[in-house]
């Protein structure tokens, strides 16, 4: 009689947990999927990020050169005006 009931008990301890373990890898997986997600969010925002910082820096150069171009403009004038004084 004490085997039945101890197979009886372990028969049900089998069953329960055999219930909680899918409920359990049901959670693990919508865990796993949710970090998957956040991962890939994070690096896309990542990648965003590191765009918009190669734009900015891009247009800083660009910015930059047309303002050594400007620069070298106004001086080649200022010396055609001082020849030009002179000259007068």
């Amino acid at each position: 009689m004490k085997k039945l009931t101890a197979l009886a008990l372990v028969s049900a301890a089998a069953l329960g947990l055999a219930a909680c373990s899918q409920n359990a890898q049901n959670e693990t997986s919508e865990a796993a999927n949710a970090v998957g997600t956040d991962i890939s969010n994070t690096a896309e925002a990542g990648a965003d990020s590191v765009d918009n910082a190669l734009d900015a820096a891009g247009n800083s150069m660009d910015a930059t050169a047309e303002n050594g171009a400007n620069a070298a403009d106004n001086a080649a004038n200022a010396v055609d005006n001082t020849a030009g004084n002179a000259a007068n």
